[in-house]
């Protein structure tokens, strides 16, 4: 077994639902020590669908199995005062503490930065909320396509014509995980260097935001606002329909490949004309050449299409299917798919390393665990509570 780039590191996650539990996947799956503290009922993920054949069990999410990987599960009741003590006795062996509540609730229980960092002055707290936790809509709830429209990344999205639509599942819930475990580990290399603890506050409407780049940027120096785009708009990359699913064709005219090297590949002697050859052109007569390129793509296979694109060096894609992406040769190359056996579950395929490392790498060694598994090494074992006192705890429902 190879060392892990965040051995050692000890995180107390106090996380729910998605960004927060990716955020400490991440640094687990890294070789972090990672505790969940989890309600004696359970993670309210655990109740997220889909579910194994269907199944509605806690120990049965499919999205509570991927998003806590290699994690202890704790079950402690904070609403008690015994249970806020025990927490505050895990803060004071912590390096980091995650969590993303409403801003509100951590301090109610008196866990706010200011308290905990009397506890562990060298505490690193990563908060992760919907708004963060100042401005007039910090206590305000939201839902991934509420992140998405007030983000302004949705206005994007969508053809002109319709109402505009978001990317699926909870990609913004993602992209707000992924920066609060980097900017954890920026906290957590200054507290190295420093011994100083600090707040790490990430807004999930801020981590959709950072997507707009061009966006901003345009209406800020030109007043230029981004719409959606029509169907046929003179852009060469839309997805077209192909014979079997659908193909992206990005000849990558913008990095100067000629128009006539990409009419000769495709086939099509009509589009040597006046009409297409340039982008104002192709821009005037957008109808017709979407017509052309329409009719032309629902004949072909678009695995043909893909990799004779690629011997040309265009920058084609095609749109996989779930097994597609299973199949894929690139996955399978470089072993990204991997196995992880799970009590309840059994044995399943998960999508692994983010990204690889060579020397500390990333590793599945333990699947998602079931409520409280872990009380007793945690309770018992780190803080010495003996067999009585737990179940003294449990019949209290403090655990």
């Amino acid at each position: 077994m190879s060392e892990q780039a965040l051995e050692g590191v000890k995180v107390l996650d106090l996380t729910h639902h998605i960004a927060g539990p990716y955020c400490t996947k991440l640094l687990a799956d890294f070789g972090a020590q990672v505790t969940k503290i989890e309600r004696p009922g359970g993670d309210p993920a655990r109740r997220m669908g889909p579910f194994f054949h269907d199944e509605v069990d806690p120990e049965k999410s499919l999205v509570f199995a991927y998003l806590n990987t290699n994690k202890e599960s704790v079950t402690l009741n904070l609403k008690t005062e015994q249970g806020i003590q025990v927490l505050k006795a895990l803060v004071a062996e912590s390096d980091v503490l995650v969590e993303n509540f409403s801003p509100r609730v951590m301090p109610s229980l008196g866990l706010d930065y200011q308290s905990l960092k009397e506890i562990n002055p060298g505490l690193v707290m990563t908060s992760i909320s919907n708004f963060g936790q100042t401005g007039p809509y910090r206590d305000y709830k939201a839902a991934d396509i509420v992140e998405y429209a007030l983000g302004g990344l949705l206005y994007i999205f969508g053809a002109y014509d319709r109402e505009p639509v978001k990317h699926a599942f909870n990609q913004a819930q993602f992209k707000a995980g992924t920066d609060g475990a980097s900017a954890t580990l920026m906290a957590a290399y200054h507290q190295r260097l420093t011994g100083q603890g600090q707040q790490v506050d990430i807004s999930i409407q801020e981590a959709v935001a950072t997507g707009l780049r061009d966006v901003v940027n345009n209406y800020t120096y030109t007043g230029a606002v981004r719409r959606r785009q029509p169907n046929h708009s003179g852009d060469l990359q839309r997805i077209r329909a192909s014979s079997d699913g659908y193909v992206l064709p990005n000849p990558g005219l913008g990095a100067g490949v000629n128009w006539n090297v990409l009419t000769e590949f495709l086939g099509l002697p009509e589009l040597d004309d006046e009409k297409f050859n340039t982008a104002s052109a192709r821009l005037v007569n957008a109808e017709e050449l979407g017509k052309i390129l329409d009719d032309h793509f629902i004949k072909q296979n678009k695995y043909d299409v893909f990799y004779a694109s690629h011997e040309k060096r265009f920058i084609f894609g095609v749109v996989q299917s779930p097994e597609e992406v299973m199949a894929d040769a690139q996955f399978a190359a470089r072993n990204y798919f991997v196995d992880i056996d799970h009590p309840t579950l059994g044995t399943l395929k998960y999508p692994g390393a983010p990204f690889e490392m060579s020397a500390t790498p990333w590793e599945a060694q333990s699947p998602a665990p079931t409520i409280g598994q872990h009380n007793q090494e945690v309770l018992g074992q780190r803080l010495g509570y003996s067999s009585e006192d737990l179940a003294q705890m449990r019949a209290t429902d403090i655990i």
